[in-house]
């Protein structure tokens, strides 16, 4: 099979690991995990990360509705649920999604270009305006390719809302960017990526179109008290999960205060080699 939206790849979703044979014309990664079974939890959490490059292989409604079946059992501050997740299938709405979708994915390609977090709360709004008043065409270039230029295309396009009015958003009055009404709706978007893996799909949470929450709201119905909190793409992984590789636990865990001695650890034999 052909791979659809052709672009760097982390890594997916894990509970239950692809089919032997279910990722015709995947590339071969040095570190992939071939696994043929169930995977243990621990596993799947050491391996899963974004999966952007998808065979076309259709994924079933039956499919996707186990996926929501089971990730709706997330975690929500005082069991509100405040979320909507609409399945984008027209294929107008779908290129009307890629289409606002592609100036976000330039502005953040030029951003970190320049050496910025694109939109990182702290930024120099000035140092921004610089970046994108100048960006190098191989910049310009790259953002029209890849995922983001095939949105429309992945198996599977979820775009999840969340109900403002639902959100125990505890720091909202504090002097600085909010993001604890988030603890409310992403893990049950983490726990649609899980149980995707589950599935033997892979998939990738993005939130650039948050940047247009207005269009996105008037082109799939929503009410303005209903947020954009992120759109999901699932479907069969061109490439078997890998690997993933993250800092270790004494660079970011401290004992009693943030300057205070790191938190020693007692690395797993089993897992010193995912380092």
């Amino acid at each position: 099979m052909r791979s659809l939206a052709r672009t760097r790849q982390s890594r997916a979703p894990c509970l239950t690991s692809v089919p032997s044979g279910g990722t015709g014309g995947s590339r071969h990664h040095p570190a992939a995990v071939h696994q043929n079974g169930p995977v243990d939890l621990i596993e799947a959490l050491r391996t899963t990360g974004a999966t952007r490059e998808f065979t076309d292989r259709p994924v079933r409604d039956a499919v996707v509705a186990r996926i929501l079946d089971t990730a709706r059992f997330a975690p929500s501050g005082g069991n509100a649920q405040s979320w909507r997740v609409v399945v984008v299938k027209d294929p107008e709405l779908r290129v009307r999604l890629r289409e606002l979708y592609l100036p976000g994915w330039h502005d953040y390609l030029a951003m970190g270009a320049a050496g910025l977090r694109p939109w990182a709360p702290l930024n120099d709004r000035a140092a921004e305006a610089a970046a994108l008043a100048s960006v190098p065409p191989e910049v310009s270039a790259a953002a029209g390719q890849g995922f983001a230029a095939h949105l429309d295309d992945v198996p599977v396009l979820l775009v999840v809302f969340s109900d403002l009015t639902a959100l125990a958003a505890v720091d909202r009055d504090l002097d600085r960017y909010s993001f604890a009404g988030g603890a409310s709706v992403y893990p049950f978007v983490w726990s649609m990526l899980l149980a995707a893996r589950a599935e033997g799909l892979g998939g990738v949470l993005t939130t650039m179109l948050v940047r247009r929450e207005d269009e996105v709201q008037r082109l799939l119905g929503a009410p303005r008290s209903w947020a954009v909190a992120a759109v999901v793409a699932l479907g069969y992984p061109a490439a078997p999960p890998a690997r993933l590789r993250r800092r270790p636990v004494a660079a970011f865990a401290t004992v009693d205060r943030i300057d205070g001695p790191p938190l020693a650890e007692t690395a797993s034999p089993v897992m010193e080699s995912d380092r």
